[in-house]
């Protein structure tokens, strides 16, 4: 079975919205190499913890590294940008499968938040068709109700069960997207810190 972490980066409103773009990053990790994956990121997140102090029990949440740390202001912020770019190295070292969806809400009549699912859906229904494998979706918090509605409107066959909602603060891999998601943003609508630090290619990494 494979397992697909999803994480949103803007808004699907198309009125007096902030962003242009409605951007989801998938990973796609197998669950006979879950164990082994989820104990090299942990000894990642120590490697993290000696060398620039961030706590294991600390989120990585990307947007809030760059803009708002809160109590993380203790790192200083050059420090906060290179976990993000680290955490990137990661998962282009461990060759993780990513698919990225990003719809250009300007002048688009569709239904943002369903067409960008569903054509994740339909790309991850494809890739377990081909294995002749099964899969569920894991995804931060989105509008559970009406993904699952999409969800039983595709009548898909090879990705089972409703989607699992989780807490990113509860889970290594959503965090991992959320850095991804984060980054595939800035390759569209960059923020000054991040292009003045070449941050806005960081995604070309993977």
């Amino acid at each position: 079975m494979k397992l697909l972490y999803v994480d949103e980066s803007g808004d699907p409103g198309k009125y007096n919205s902030p962003t242009r773009y409605f951007i989801l990053s998938a990973i796609l990790v197998d669950d006979f190499n879950w164990h082994q994956l989820l104990s090299e990121h942990i000894h990642f997140r120590e490697y993290l913890r000696d060398s620039k102090g961030l706590k294991l029990a600390e989120e990585i949440h990307a947007s809030e590294f760059i803009n708002s740390p809160g109590e993380l202001v203790r790192i200083k912020k050059n420090n906060r940008l290179d976990i993000l770019k680290k955490t990137i190295d990661w998962v282009a070292n461990h060759n993780l499968d990513i698919i990225t969806i990003a719809v250009d809400k300007q002048g688009n009549e569709k239904d943002i938040f369903k067409y960008a699912w569903k054509t994740l859906l339909i790309r991850f229904e494809n890739v377990l068709a081909n294995e002749g494998n099964n899969g569920m979706i894991i995804t931060d918090n989105t509008d559970g109700n009406k993904l699952r509605e999409i969800m039983r409107e595709l009548s898909l066959k090879y990705i089972i069960e409703d989607p699992v909602l989780k807490h990113s603060y509860n889970s290594y891999f959503i965090q991992i997207v959320d850095v991804i998601v984060y980054f595939a943003r800035q390759l569209y609508e960059p923020n000054n810190y991040v292009r003045k630090k070449g941050g806005h290619n960081f995604y070309k990494r993977l």
